[in-house]
């Protein structure tokens, strides 16, 4: 076994998985971040409230912050 070809290949691997991925959003990746923010928050008060009733309780406009996903 060729130890630094090995090395060599492992962190090939490690660059390529720790680059950003820039491809765009599919429809299931939406879906499952919305799953996800929906999960944090089913303990919230004012989200059970805009669940139910579509009521919002925030003053700010919607944004959409991608790097706030937690996977």
């Amino acid at each position: 076994m060729d130890v630094e070809r090995i090395i060599d290949e492992i962190q090939q691997l490690q660059e390529m998985f720790e680059a950003p991925d820039i491809r765009p959003l599919s429809a299931s990746d939406i879906s499952a971040a919305n799953r996800r923010h929906d999960e944090m928050l089913t303990h919230s008060p004012g989200f059970r409230l805009w669940q139910r009733y579509g009521v919002c309780w925030r003053g700010e406009s919607p944004t959409l912050r991608l790097g706030d996903i937690e996977s």
